[in-house]
């Protein structure tokens, strides 16, 4: 049965812990423990101006822009996006390093088809919850009657949804992780909130770089993760195969740990590790949907990029 090799799978990861493997990439959900939302997020600031897509004015000749052609319908057989790995055909995140703010992010309200281009080929649906999670995904551009957003479950790809069946939320906050100094930066309205050093992934279980997002938390599984709620993020391991056997198929976490000894080390199977206090502000104030980009190092602030 399914259920018993998802056990199976759970209870080899924790025997691979007890020898000395740190279990850090987010397993919760493979054994059918949902992720759950966070707090509300905070409400737009004050006159923030509505996405409204305004179609070309019929007496105006079209520029190469607004020529793109429609959606194509899209077939009813279409996989769904979900926790697993996301379909393969989407193009790659142009700006994977774009260290600017993500401002604006995308709810579906109903199964929306995702695309490889604007009027291209519709290759999964995206529903509006994954694992039980209201699924926002950060807004990276736009084209006349069409938005790219990062994929999740997926590493540094974007998919392009038509107009209708989603609504734009907007994102406050924002989480850079630099590679080289260890560590991890919390902007809101894109001023420094917090910064804390952090322990990420191994040698062969890097980090891996580029945009992604929080999908949602998780109640950790295990003593060892400190006590504290987990973030899964839109992230998957860039090797799947140089994971412990237990953790195969999980995405990237950032989460604490039940010691902070190893922090600004390289010892994770690709996950993000702070402090339990710094966990537990990044829960209380940070909703999914949020951006985090990982680089080596920073050379610019976001704010000013």
């Amino acid at each position: 049965m399914l259920f018993d090799r998802l056990i199976s799978r759970w209870a080899l990861g924790w025997l691979l812990a007890a020898l000395g493997v740190p279990l850090l990439l987010v397993a919760a959900l493979l054994v059918g423990r949902a992720l759950t939302g966070s707090p509300a997020p905070a409400p737009a600031a004050a006159g923030a101006t509505p996405v409204v897509t305004t179609p070309a004015s019929p007496t105006t000749s079209p520029t190469p822009e607004e020529s793109v052609p429609p959606a194509a319908p899209a077939p009813d057989n279409l996989p769904v996006v979900t926790y697993a790995p996301a379909p393969r055909g989407f193009p790659a995140d142009p700006g994977t390093g774009d260290i600017r703010p993500l401002t604006e992010g995308a709810t579906p309200s109903r199964n929306v088809a995702a695309y490889d281009a604007p009027g291209g080929r519709p290759l999964a649906f995206l529903a509006p919850t994954i694992s039980g999670v209201k699924l926002t995904m950060p807004i990276v551009d736009r084209r006349v009657g069409w938005t790219a957003v990062l994929l999740p479950s997926a590493n540094r790809r974007i998919a392009w949804l038509p107009v209708g069946g989603w609504t734009t939320v907007a994102l406050r906050d924002q989480i850079v992780v630099e590679r080289r100094p260890h560590r991890l930066t919390w902007y809101r309205d894109g001023q420094a909130m917090r910064s804390w050093e952090v322990s990420l992934g191994a040698p062969g279980q890097s980090t891996p770089l580029g945009r992604t997002f929080i999908l949602g938390r998780t109640p950790p599984p295990q003593s060892v993760y400190g006590g504290v709620d987990i973030f899964a993020l839109g992230a998957i391991p860039d090797d799947p195969d140089a994971v412990p056997t237990g953790l195969r198929g999980a995405h990237i976490g950032l989460h604490s740990w039940h010691t902070d000894a190893t922090l600004g080390k390289n010892v994770t199977n690709g996950c993000i590790r702070l402090t339990r206090s710094g966990q537990r502000q990044l829960l209380a104030e940070v909703p999914p949907g949020t951006s985090v980009v990982v680089v080596d190092q920073l050379t610019t602030p976001p704010a000013t990029a």
